[in-house]
């Protein structure tokens, strides 16, 4: 059976490998608007984290036998721990002043970063096996769908949207939007707004992790795993609108299922069609599909 002239199951897993790619875009932007939402940093290190996610989940089974269900919580308590020590002694001095002075910072973090685990590991890949419980295939008839890709999906989608809930719809994302509009009002309520902004940025960061971990199976774990993808997630969160949290998930799920769908019947532009949509948005609407006009 074909469609638009393209055998039905290459299209339908053209579409999976689309949907999972947009999965981490998801929850790599997701991040990213967390961060920028709530503290206003742009955060260029973003992807050096989300590697350091996958590196730890790499260290954690081959040299201290840790699964990889244990290190799905491991690794971003232990990078959100570093994201903790980042904010309380660099960050925390460039809040008052502008945009370009934590992007700059957060740069330098990146490439040291990406130095120190090149250095160690250097840039050839180290494989990371998938799961035993996630191995092998379910046959749905019309196509083959690949266990572990599926689970990316169903946790990635999971984390996304328990994300939103607890930002937009809890009291505690109340108090993180409020001490980021009037901290001085926050804090006569008794509330530790510097404590809410470490928290927040360790959390962000520690998203990341969680999205290494995640690709650990399907990528090669590599110090340079993040540099392609991390340039690709800023544009689905600058399309999606800077600071949006709904933005950055439906954007990030719905890019990725484009650019999957361009391989099929446009490969050459596979590589750009992200980009050519931040161009088209951008002249139509500056502050994003899902942002605020200022």
């Amino acid at each position: 059976m074909e469609l638009f002239g393209v055998p039905l199951p290459a299209l339908l897993s053209q579409l999976l490998l689309g949907l999972v790619n947009g999965s981490f875009y998801a929850i790599l932007s997701l991040g990213l608007a967390v961060i920028f939402g709530l503290l206003n940093v742009i955060n260029f290190a973003h992807g050096a984290l989300f590697m350091l996610g996958a590196v730890l989940a790499w260290m954690g089974l081959n040299y201290l036998g840790i699964s990889y269900w244990l290190m799905l919580l491991l690794a971003p308590l232990v990078t959100g721990a570093i994201g903790v020590v980042l904010e309380r002694t660099m960050l925390r001095h460039l809040y008052r002043f502008d945009h370009l002075y934590g992007l700059l910072l957060t740069l330098g973090i990146c490439l040291l970063l990406e130095g120190l685990l090149r250095s160690a590991y250097g840039v050839s890949g180290l494989p990371y096996p998938t799961p035993e419980a996630l191995t092998g295939v379910t046959g749905l008839g019309f196509m083959v769908l690949p266990n572990y890709r599926a689970w990316v999906v169903v946790a990635s989608l999971g984390v996304c949207f328990a994300t939103w809930y607890v930002i937009e719809k809890t009291r505690l994302g109340a108090y993180l939007r409020a001490g980021t509009e009037n901290p001085r009002m926050v804090e006569a309520f008794g509330i530790n707004v510097p404590l809410l902004v470490t928290l927040t940025y360790a959390f962000g960061v520690g998203l990341a992790a969680l999205a290494g971990v995640l690709a650990a199976p399907v990528m090669q774990v590599s110090p340079l795993m993040g540099q392609n993808l991390i340039i690709t997630v800023f544009a689905v969160v600058v399309i999606g609108g800077m600071g949006s949290i709904l933005g950055s998930i439906f954007t990030g799920l719905g890019l990725g299922v484009f650019e999957g769908m361009t391989k099929v019947f446009y490969p050459e532009a596979s590589a750009t069609v992200v980009f050519v949509a931040m161009v088209c948005v951008l002249l139509v609407r500056p502050a994003g599909l899902f942002g605020k006009e200022a």
